[in-house]
């Protein structure tokens, strides 16, 4: 396994399912403007997780060999992402659209190899299905503020629990990263 991991992200779901598998790494949290060139879900976080960890890659000088992990989330309903919420008003419209229906939660992982400089980009899709909910249901939650920093305007790791019917999937995927191929693919040494 590559002994210097290195996460070009500061989110802390990021760096607690990380530590939660035991995995030490050091955090350098990428700061560059992101540049969506696609639409399709898929696309779009590959090539913002390259982009994070592409950054990372070139503006360091790495003396240990090292995987820089570059990551990235979106929720898409109907093909449609959603990002962060702006405001209450667009974490209500959100929840609005996504209860009651299945939506996706897509995570791209880039590592790269600071010895090679080899990349390897991959994507994670999990289906996540909503039970219905009221207005009052979808207002109350707002209040626990928990929406308002994470794409889709919930956290299935907190009171939103109460309104996942099932998934589809990698659980750690929705909560912002796949842990498990991350694991696999450091153990695999690539």
């Amino acid at each position: 396994m590559i002994k210097n991991l290195i996460l070009a992200s500061s989110s802390p779901r990021r760096r607690e399912l990380l530590e939660q598998i035991g995995l030490q790494f050091e955090i350098i949290p990428s700061v560059g403007e992101e540049v969506i060139s696609h639409t399709d879900p898929i696309a779009v976080v590959k090539e913002l997780s390259l982009q994070k960890a592409m950054e990372i890659y070139q503006s360091h000088h790495f003396y240990t060999s090292s995987v820089i992990l570059g990551a990235d989330t979106v929720v898409a309903c109907h093909n449609h992402i959603l990002g962060k919420p702006k405001d209450t008003h667009d974490a209500f419209q959100m929840l609005q659209m996504l209860q009651g229906t299945i939506h996706s939660v897509y995570t791209g992982i880039t590592f790269i190899n600071t010895d090679t400089g080899k990349i390897d980009t991959q994507c994670c899709q999990t289906l996540v299905h909503v039970y219905p909910m009221s207005d009052v249901e979808i207002f109350e939650y707002i209040k626990t503020g928990e929406p308002m920093d994470k794409a889709g305007a919930y956290g299935i790791q907190g009171h939103f629990a109460a309104f996942i019917k099932k998934i589809d999937g990698d659980y750690n995927n929705v909560v912002g990263l796949p842990v498990s191929l991350v694991y696999q693919y450091l153990k695999n040494d690539r």
